[in-house]
C-alpha cells in the first residue's frame, strides 16, 4: 500500500518533541511516537527541538506548522512541550494550528471537537466556550510553571552567588568537539546542527569560541617566537 493510500485510511498525526536544553536528551519522548502509532495514527513527520517552550522563534516548531495539512492532529507529550510562551502568544499559536485544520492530541488538553461538530445553536457555543476555557487554562498553567522555574533559578544564582559557590554552567566538552569536528570534516552549519542534534545557534556559537581560541593560541605562539628572535639577536656570537 502506498503512503498516501495511508494517509486516506487512517488520520495523519506530526509528532512534536522538545527540550529546553542541548544538554538534555529527547529519549525519554520517543515512545510518543510509537504511542501515537499504536493509538492507529499514521505518523507523517517527526520534529525534535532542543529549545526553550518560551520561544516562539523555534525552527523546528515553525516547520511542523507549516507542514500541517487539514484534518491532521499535533501530538506532544504535553502542552508545555508546545508552548511556554505568555498566553495571548500561546493563544495565537493555538490558532494558526487549527488554522490550518488541524487539532491537538495533548493529554490533559480535553478535545471537544467531534462534539462541537455534532451540535448546534447554544449547545455548540457552549462546548466551544469550554473548549477555548480549558484550554487557556492549560497554556496559563505552562507558562506560570515556566515563570516559577525561572524565579527560582535567579534565587538559586544569587544565593550561590553571594556564598562564593556560582561558576556558571558548565560547557558540555565532548558535544563541542563533536560540533567542531564535523565543521573541521566540511560539514555545513545546518548539516551539523543536524548530526549533532543542537540548534544551528549553538553550531554558530560554539565554532566562533573556537575560532577565537584557535586564533588566540596562534597570536601566542607567534608572541613568543617573536621574543624568542629577539633574545637571540641580542646575544654575542660567544655566547650563542
Amino acid at each position: 500500500m502506498s503512503e498516501p493510500e495511508k494517509r486516506s485510511m487512517v488520520q495523519a498525526a506530526r509528532v512534536y518533541l522538545r527540550v529546553s536544553t542541548e544538554e538534555q536528551d529527547l529519549a525519554r519522548q520517543e515512545a510518543i511516537v510509537a504511542g501515537a502509532r499504536a493509538a492507529g495514527f499514521y505518523v507523517a513527520a517527526v520534529y525534535r527541538e532542543k529549545a526553550s517552550g518560551a520561544r516562539p522563534d523555534r525552527p523546528e516548531l515553525l516547520r511542523m506548522v507549516a507542514d500541517l495539512q487539514s484534518g491532521e492532529v499535533v501530538v506532544a507529550e504535553k502542552i508545555d512541550r508546545i508552548s511556554r510562551l505568555p498566553l495571548p502568544e500561546a493563544e495565537l499559536l493555538v490558532a494558526t494550528i487549527r488554522g490550518k485544520g488541524a487539532r491537538l492530541a495533548v493529554p490533559g488538553i480535553v478535545d471537544l471537537s467531534d462534539l462541537v461538530a455534532e451540535n448546534t445553536g447554544v449547545a455548540r457555543i457552549v462546548l466551544e466556550a469550554v473548549q477555548d476555557m480549558l484550554l487557556r487554562v492549560a497554556l496559563q498553567t505552562a507558562r506560570d510553571d515556566y515563570e516559577t522555574r525561572r524565579e527560582r533559578q535567579r534565587e538559586g544564582i544569587e544565593i550561590a552567588k553571594r556564598a562564593g559557590r556560582y561558576t556558571g554552567r558548565k560547557a558540555d566538552l565532548a558535544h563541542h568537539r563533536r560540533i567542531i569536528g564535523l565543521r573541521d570534516a566540511g560539514m555545513s552549519i545546518s548539516r551539523t546542527a543536524e548530526l549533532a542534534g543542537c540548534s544551528i545557534a549553538q553550531v554558530k556559537k560554539v565554532t566562533a569560541l573556537h575560532r577565537a581560541k584557535v586564533l588566540l593560541a596562534a597570536n601566542a605562539e607567534d608572541a613568543s617566537s617573536d621574543e624568542h628572535s629577539k633574545f637571540v639577536g641580542l646575544t654575542t656570537p660567544g655566547q650563542r
